[in-house]
């Protein structure tokens, strides 16, 4: 999309407004993965918790899965856990897609309401669990304050805005 602050014109809000939530997870996400210290994405928080590369691969999932609900080809598969930058790429590409998706004329083939409680619902939580993870392995993201994130529809890959005020 060349400008991706614009909502097209007759654009169903809904759909707009899942595509703003998954900018916003790839500015949250991307913050939570940035700069993560050798070695994290193995951390073990603990007996039976996931780390953070399974975590991250597991998002990858997610959207690949909401991509083929909104294309109405539901499918799900446990994709093999790859390297830690492998995994941040492939986060990026997967939001990448579903927003392309959605920003195309293409029929969505389920009620956005649905979209959002599943998989996006999900990996909100789950980029809130590599952000503690990343605190236990001591090595914290700093906090901000997002309501004032620069933060647009459209935007989902790597390459975000800088903060405007952490603290």
């Amino acid at each position: 999309m060349s400008n991706p602050t614009q909502s097209r014109p007759g654009a169903d809000p809904k759909r707009e407004l899942l595509r703003h939530t998954l900018a916003t997870l790839a500015y949250r996400g991307g913050k939570a993965v940035r700069n993560a210290p050798n070695g994290f994405a193995k951390f073990q928080a603990g007996q039976g918790v996931r780390t953070p590369g399974q975590i991250l691969a597991h998002l990858g999932d997610l959207f690949d899965w909401a991509l083929s609900i909104a294309m109405g080809q539901q499918k799900w598969h446990d994709s093999k856990l790859l390297e830690w930058e492998q995994e941040v790429a492939r986060f990026f590409a997967a939001l990448q897609k579903l927003d392309d998706f959605l920003a195309s004329s293409e029929p969505v083939h389920a009620p956005i309401e649905n979209l959002f409680q599943g998989p996006v619902a999900d990996a909100l939580t789950h980029v809130g669990q590599i952000g503690i993870l990343r605190r236990l392995a001591k090595a914290p993201v700093k906090g901000e304050n997002y309501y004032a994130a620069d933060i647009e529809a459209g935007r989902v890959g790597a390459d975000q805005a800088a903060p405007k005020r952490e603290f």
